[in-house]
């Protein structure tokens, strides 16, 4: 059974952690089939589709697909295998490719030979041709005759086949396909004319395939260590896997009929196999979806001992559980490689870690379902990876999407499906947590599952049945599972967050870490008011195309910070992470702690330039409603010679106004200074509409997201510091990519130009940092800062930040920031924080924030520490709240008194 195919998977995971050799399973199904179904469970399926209206539907489906196609093969066999993409008169054997593109093919084998695909890069101005279209024994020298998609009309073109990205392939797995289910439906109702249409299509294929060789690469480059027999890449070989769901049904016909061909057919299987093996990727989720195609392939083939070279089932099986090769690992080394033990998190970005470890749950229940072992509590990491997925969500619902990311709703197949290994295994404790977990993001869970219509497709017969919970097991806190701040150093990603839905708020910053990672410095998303409107961009366009990367993988396209135009390294796999220098709570601290605020602060060495950046983010709630955010990014070269700092930051909306602190408009003018003349990064050249002004007094740029008539129109308020040697930038940057799954934000957000602000200081700017502070808002509710000021350390302390916020509540705060270590002080304040607040509220309630730091002096009160660290002193009602992660003392009208590191509690200083 296919279940059996994936669930062997799971055996490594269980081997990553006790680092023992993986015993195969004792028993394996010898007849065929045997991915899907077995021969003896053949009358049970005929049941269910007799008894169950789904199943009906489903086969009812197949049948009107594959019907007209059977039927017109009893009196014309070559019109559907005339249509497979062949070398049908030149019969190639080697393949030849230049880099990503085909380049050509020569030798020649007795039989037709198998084509290869056209290019690694999927795009192309051409169209996949319906079959009646497609020309059959299409084998000439002008390349593939399609339709062209961006001429008027499609008219049908030749085209040379490196520039039909997939097509190929495409067309062969629809028909591979169609052959497949054919197949099937001869096993279920020994129908002959489906095994002949099947067979004709399978024998012409396979032995077509028998003859061809490896393709070699030209370039001798990269690619040479990626290619399958059919396809660029070897994790997109899934036409092997069809073909092994095809033989696996076929297969007592063949055995009847045509029994001399079988070691033709196992030996083609094993070379295609063994490619699969040698070449791929195996640090990322690579080698899972190898190890998967690998599987599949080797559960039809026979024993070990029915080969000359003992390369049969248990061989390959054993190969992926317990053999690492070059590109190749087992599944031990996968998941040691990839998880972080202590917190769960996958090294990828968030669309594909939260795709990883979904699959490797898949796997754990299916071995289980399949051979009655649940081996989840061999696999201590998976409980620990799931239960994290909730931190890469923000207060609306959605995932981040840093990286190869999109924003949407989490996946909680991985959820459901430790639910269900746990009421497979009678695991009470287990199924409470994880149903409390689930039921958080799936209210209507089991009624959608029930109305859910299965594919007219084979696989949809052996599907899981639908989830079923517990009733007494009720949705789950949140708290638990979503921290206020939350650190993955193996991505290198840190959160913050307060509160839920429209009033949330949450910043994330992101290095770049791991796989499918963006040259991105330190990169920062921004929630508020129901939207992550200051959102990373997506990937924009498949990886091989110049807008991927040229811009969308690049510096300008985040919300970040590029030195002289030329910042960049690396995308995809890469190694420039962040230090997390402070940050306040500590990652994961579900309680004891001041909730009212939150601050990260990061170092990142920016490679291209040489630079130190440094970000420090703050989150500062001060009502249900309202808060803001603060965010100071310093930057320098340490060799000096500085050009210019731009800060970049992308916001949603349909209209973006930058005026000055007193909304006044900018006299902003056209500007050619930020484009790629002058040695800059090719970035520049992809934006538009720049316009421009030196400044050096305090700005402010607003986005609007203006909502359909009857909602309330959401905004983001954008305040920062002016300085000597400021010019501001309005920008239109190319669209945002990463909101396919969202349905709320009200304009095409994918069509539309990103409208974006960029700060340049010329020079360095470090002692002249980007000081902003953000504030989201509706149109009812208004914003609840009156006005933001800066100001100066009285003792002239060079790279300093103070600002000053005043609320209309009557509320007043002032904020320090610092990395000399030195006290700096104004107005009877003083401190030597990395990063301090002082707030006060109309009815005189004070908090001092102490950040990284061993002093704060204010409101009469002092705050000392013998090392740096974090304290947060509230006086509430003239009571006094405490939480101090070192020793502090604390000084009031001559009154002095010590406390050990403690969680908020209430303390008196006689």
């Amino acid at each position: 059974m296919i279940k059996n195919t994936l669930a062997l998977l799971v055996f490594i995971s269980f081997a990553s952690w006790s680092q023992a050799q993986i015993p195969l399973p004792k028993s394996q199904e010898s007849g065929y089939p045997r991915l899907y179904v077995t021969q003896d469970e053949k009358k049970d399926l005929q049941k269910t589709i007799k008894k169950e209206a789904w199943a009906k539907e489903v086969l009812t489906g197949i049948h009107k697909r594959i019907d007209t196609h059977v039927e017109r093969h009893v009196d014309d066999p070559e019109w559907m295998v005339s249509r497979l993409q062949m070398y049908w008169k030149t019969k190639a054997i080697n393949v030849y490719v230049n880099g990503v593109d085909y380049s050509h093919a020569d030798g020649e084998a007795p039989v037709p030979t198998v084509r290869f695909t056209g290019s690694r890069n999927s795009a192309t101005p051409y169209g996949k041709p319906a079959l009646e279209d497609i020309l059959p024994y299409m084998d000439d020298p002008r390349g593939l005759y399609l339709p062209n998609r961006t001429k008027e009309g499609k008219p049908f073109e030749w085209a040379e086949q490196s520039e039909t990205g997939g097509i190929i392939i495409s067309i062969n797995r629809e028909i591979i396909g169609l052959g497949k289910e054919a197949a099937f439906l001869y096993w279920l109702e020994n129908d002959d004319a489906f095994a002949k249409f099947s067979f004709d299509l399978f024998d012409t294929y396979m032995m077509g395939m028998s003859y061809r060789s490896e393709p070699i690469d030209i370039l001798n480059g990269h690619i040479q260590t990626l290619v399958g027999l059919t396809n660029f890449q070897v994790i997109h070989e899934g036409t092997l896997s069809d073909i092994a769901e095809l033989y696996d049904f076929l297969h007592p016909y063949i055995e009847a009929n045509y029994p001399e061909k079988i070691g033709m057919y196992d030996k083609t299987i094993k070379k295609w196999t063994d490619l699969v093996i040698k070449n791929g990727v195996p640090q990322n989720n690579w080698n899972l979806h190898q190890a998967n195609i690998i599987l599949k392939a080797a559960m039809v083939l026979q024993d070990n001992s029915s080969y000359e070279d003992k390369k049969g089932r248990e061989y390959y099986i054993n190969y992926i559980l317990n053999v690492t090769s070059a590109r190749q690992w087992s599944l031990t080394k996968f998941m040691d490689y990839g998880y972080d033990e202590s917190n769960g998190v996958w090294n990828e970005c968030p669309g594909y870690s939260i795709g990883v470890t979904k699959s490797l749950t898949n796997f754990i229940r299916d071995f289980d379902n399949t051979f009655d072992h649940n081996i989840l509590p061999y696999t201590p990491v998976m409980e620990k990876a799931v239960k994290m997925l909730p931190q890469y969500v923000f207060p609306n619902g959605e995932i981040v999407a840093f990286g190869d990311s999109y924003y949407g709703p989490l996946d909680t197949e991985a959820m459901s499906d430790m639910i269900r290994i746990a009421q497979k295994n009678k695991d009470a404790k287990l199924e409470e947590e994880f149903t409390g977990l689930y039921r958080l993001f799936n209210d209507d869970a089991e009624n959608s599952e029930k109305t859910h219509k299965p594919k007219a497709e084979i696989a949809s017969f052996f599907a899981s049945k639908p989830l079923v919970l517990n009733p007494k097991y009720g949705k789950g806190n949140i708290d638990d599972y979503k921290t206020q701040t939350f650190y993955a150093p193996n991505v290198s990603w840190q959160v913050q967050r307060m509160g839920t839905c429209k009033d949330g708020m949450m910043v994330s910053l992101n290095g770049s870490l791991g796989n499918h990672m963006h040259a991105n410095g330190i990169n920062m998303e921004l929630y508020g008011k129901g939207f992550v409107q200051g959102a990373d961009p997506g990937k924009g366009a498949n990886y091989l195309q110049p807008i991927y990367l040229e811009y969308y993988s690049q510096f300008p396209a985040h919300n970040t910070v590029m030195v002289d135009g030329t910042s960049s390294y690396t995308e995809m796999l890469s190694n420039h992470a962040f230090d997390l220098v402070g940050q306040y709570p500590k990652s994961e601290e579900k309680e004891g702690f001041y909730k009212a605020i939150t601050y990260s602060d990061v170092f990142f060495l920016e490679p291209e330039s040489r630079s130190d950046q440094s970000r420090l983010v703050s989150i500062i709630k001060t009502g249900e409603s309202t808060g803001y955010y603060v965010d100071i990014f310093r930057s320098k070269k340490q060799r000096g010679g500085d050009k210019f700092h731009d800060y970049f930051y992308h916001n949603l909306g349909q209209s973006m106004h930058v005026s000055d602190a007193n909304g006044n408009p900018l006299k902003l003018k056209p500007s050619e200074e930020m484009g790629f003349a002058g040695g800059h990064l090719y970035a520049f050249d992809y934006m538009w509409d720049k316009k421009s002004v030196l400044t050096n007094e305090d700005y402010q740029a607003e986005w609007k997201i203006d909502m359909p008539e009857g909602e309330e129109d959401v905004f983001m308020n954008l305040w920062m510091k002016g300085t000597e040697g400021r010019e501001v930038f309005t920008i239109k940057s190319p669209p945002n990519k990463a909101f396919k799954y969202n349905k709320k934000i009200p304009y095409d957000v994918s069509e539309a130009p990103y409208l974006t602000l960029a700060a340049r200081q010329h020079g360095e700017a470090w002692n002249k940092p980007f000081a902003s502070v953000y504030e989201p808002f509706t149109s009812s509710e208004g914003k609840s800062v009156a006005t933001i000021s800066g100001f100066e350390d009285e003792h002239g302390s060079t790279d300093f930040v103070g600002l000053h916020v005043v609320h209309k509540s009557g509320r007043e705060d002032f904020v320090f920031s610092s990395t000399e270590n030195k006290i700096a002080k104004y107005k009877g304040t003083a401190t030597d924080a990395a990063y301090a607040l002082v707030g006060q509220e109309k009815n005189k309630d004070i908090i001092l924030f102490l950040g990284n730091g061993t002093e704060l002096t204010a409101k009469g009160f002092k705050i000392a520490t013998n090392k740096k660290g974090n304290v947060v002193l509230e006086i509430k009602a003239g009571k006094l709240f405490l939480n101090n992660e070192v020793p502090v003392t604390i000084t009031h009208d001559k009154k002095e008194k010590q406390f050990a590191v403690g969680a908020y509690r209430s303390v008196q200083l006689d």
